[in-house]
């Protein structure tokens, strides 16, 4: 399967032009330009467009499976959401939520700009906030370059929580925590702005994606030795101007390589163990952040909309089958991140986004037929779960 020789030809005008794109469309697309200043225009503040959700049952015990939790960015708190009705509930867990991740226990860990917020799920209570351990973090606040933690991971064995933390003058961190007394054991230093981060399959690596340096930093997570890998299939041209930097990464589950998708073009394949990767063509054609990717292998891939409107497709979610075959369907605005249903049959995309453009709520699609409807979910979503 191969992409057209025209591929070629526009990536390399793509990225000679990054920079100036960046600046030109920075009030139509992903949260992708410079780190050193939000562009002009962008959104900082706290969203007021939708009520607070209305708080459901004093909850009796484990909250439904199926049940959604998506990071309130806008509103400092965690929602939990039917996926047919709405919201039923929240809890405030810290300013500017961004990643979550829960485990078997029902404990959800949320990366936020004051620490990582543990929450009982069941209950529906926040239990604890664990402070970073990282220095030179900034004001505790808002903003798409806001410091504190982004991408957050569980060990497979749930014993560990790994947290990307963004250090807004430098290279961010990864930080570890002990599940088991809740607090930091290590601090480890990554790339800039650690958009995403996630843990090999047998629990001893840890992958935190660099957006700002256009890497992985692989992180054993025994001696916390690292290693930087390039990740750059446009090239690095323009720094932190570029648009054409990773965002998420997804391990898949046959041979642990990591997924990379830019632009709805190119799919990065990443050996970790080698550093080596090889690059498939896309469909999209659209800047892409947020992935998953489900038990079966099948890769999911939010396109946020077009770098240029002239050239690129509008907001979409890419389904890529395990044998590369992809089903684009079109939605309605930018979205940033999902998560799939047990069953697979049906995707839960956050509209929160990085940048503004955000709405409060997400778009559920059906896998089957390409069917989208939206569903209010708290105040600009990021980050999501199913419970």
């Amino acid at each position: 399967m191969r992409r057209p020789t025209a591929l070629g030809r526009r990536a390399t005008g793509r990225a000679a032009r990054g920079g100036a794109l960046a600046l030109a469309s920075a009030a139509l697309l992903a949260g992708c330009a410079t780190a050193t200043e939000p562009p002009a225009g962008a959104a900082t503040q706290k969203s007021s467009a939708s009520a607070p959700a209305t708080p459901g049952p004093e909850p009796t015990g484990r909250t439904p499976e199926g049940t959604l939790l998506v990071a309130d960015y806008g509103a400092d708190t965690v929602t939990f959401v039917d996926p047919d009705q709405g919201p039923v509930d929240s809890v405030k867990v810290g300013e500017a939520p961004y990643g979550l991740v829960v485990g078997e226990d029902g404990r959800a860990w949320v990366a936020t700009a004051e620490g990582v917020a543990v929450v009982d799920t069941h209950r529906r209570e926040r239990l604890d906030l664990i402070p970073y351990e990282t220095k030179n973090l900034g004001p505790v606040t808002d903003g798409e370059y806001r410091g504190g933690g982004m991408g957050i991971a569980l060990a497979p064995d749930g014993k560990h929580v790994y947290v990307g933390v963004n250090v807004p003058s430098g290279n961010g961190t990864l930080e570890t925590i002990d599940t088991s007394t809740r607090e930091v054991t290590d601090t480890t230093e990554v790339g800039r702005r650690p958009f995403d981060v996630d843990v090999s399959r047998d629990g001893r690596e840890v992958y935190a994606t660099g957006h700002d340096s256009f890497d992985v930093t692989v992180v054993d997570a025994r001696s916390h030795d690292t290693r930087r890998i390039e990740v750059a299939p446009y090239g690095t041209e323009g720094g932190l101007g570029s648009w054409l930097k990773p965002h998420y990464a997804a391990v898949r589950p046959s041979d642990g390589k990591l997924l990379l998708p830019f632009e709805g073009e190119r799919l990065v394949v990443l050996d970790p163990e080698t550093g080596r990767s090889t690059i498939e063509p896309m469909t999209a054609n659209t800047h892409q952040h947020g992935v998953t990717v489900t038990a079966s292998g099948t890769l999911l891939a939010v396109g946020t909309g077009p770098i240029d409107p002239s050239e690129d497709g509008g907001p979409s979610l890419t389904v890529r089958t395990k044998d590369d075959k992809e089903k684009v369907i079109p939605l309605e605005g930018p979205h940033e991140y999902v998560a799939v249903s047990a069953d697979e049959r049906t995707a839960y995309v956050t509209g929160g986004f990085t940048r503004d453009g955000y709405w409060n709520g997400m778009t559920v699609v059906d896998l089957d037929t390409g069917d989208t409807r939206r569903l209010a979910a708290g105040e600009r979503p990021l980050g999501i779960v199913v419970l």
